[in-house]
């Protein structure tokens, strides 16, 4: 079973998929699920409709005062890649790797997010950007894990390795997080640290990168991200907690425009997108005018 959200005759919806059948949650948003508390997350989704859907597209599944928040160097490979990207300050990315206290940071607010199938961009002022493949909890107001989905917390090296200061601009930008295709509840994922990630980029019709990992790799546990992350914030409508990446290309690559991303985690789905220009991430500032 997955959580969906959806353009269905113009109106944006939200419901159960299963077995690629949509079923309409009536008047459900992801956010208002979440509120509920995970017992009641739970008993929503068995209200859905009877008669299924045929969604248009689908959208991320955040909305709301939902916010994307993210975790950095919780992998072995992460912190070699800042290490090797950062040009005065490499020892910081050891230190945080084993300190008790995680690295996190703001990603996007709802509206921001891209979906699956959507355009995604790099930063004009970044000269090398990459994909990262995440695993992302779904967490309620209370910071009890929901669900899972998928991330790609696109990031600019070259930005970020020339201070670590500068980390909100390598991070954060219009077209820089993309998330979906679904949502999957926590409790028909029976051990979400043996979870395969998988991700490729295509360039003209070759495949230019591939990687795959495992979560069996996280450096820390989920409970410990969330509870740093709550212990002095509220996510009225909750929100998404990108766990960091284990697949980073090696340098110098760098993702141009036109680049197809995919990336895929056992049992959570696959998240699609392209990388378009600047200009064409308007469609996000359209969903809120």
């Amino acid at each position: 079973m997955e959580i969906v959200r959806y353009i269905s005759e113009g109106a944006v919806e939200v419901g159960v998929r299963r077995d690629g059948v949509v079923h309409r949650l009536p008047g459900a948003t992801v956010g208002g699920l979440l509120r509920q508390g995970l017992s009641g997350f739970r008993a929503a989704l068995a209200q859905a409709a009877p008669d299924p859907v045929a969604p248009e597209r689908l959208l991320p599944p955040v909305d709301g005062r939902m916010e994307v928040w993210a975790a950095g160097v919780t992998y072995r490979r992460s912190r070699e890649a800042r290490m090797e990207e950062s040009e005065r300050s490499a020892t910081i990315y050891e230190q945080v790797y084993d300190a008790p206290r995680p690295e996190l940071f703001f990603k996007s607010a709802a509206w921001r997010v891209c979906g699956d199938g959507e355009p995604v961009t790099v930063r004009d002022d970044s000269a090398v950007d990459v994909p990262e493949p995440e695993l992302a909890l779904v967490l309620t107001p209370a910071g009890e894990i929901a669900g899972y989905t998928v991330c790609n917390d696109l990031s600019s090296r070259s930005i970020e390795g020339e201070n670590p200061l500068y980390l909100p601009q390598a991070k954060v930008y219009l077209g820089g997080c993309a998330v979906g295709p679904a949502i999957r509840p926590s409790w028909e994922i029976e051990d979400p640290y043996d979870l395969a990630i998988t991700a490729s980029i295509v360039r003209d019709g070759v495949a230019v990168w591939s990687g795959e990992a495992s979560t069996g790799q996280l450096h820390r546990r989920f409970e410990d991200l969330v509870e740093h992350l709550f212990r002095a914030d509220a996510f009225p409508d909750g929100a998404i907690l990108s766990t960091g990446t284990c697949l980073v290309p090696d340098l110098p690559f760098t993702l141009r425009h036109g680049d197809e991303m995919t990336i895929g985690i056992d049992g959570i789905g696959v998240l699609r997108n392209v990388v378009s220009r600047p200009e064409e991430m308007d469609y996000l500032t359209a969903r809120v005018g």
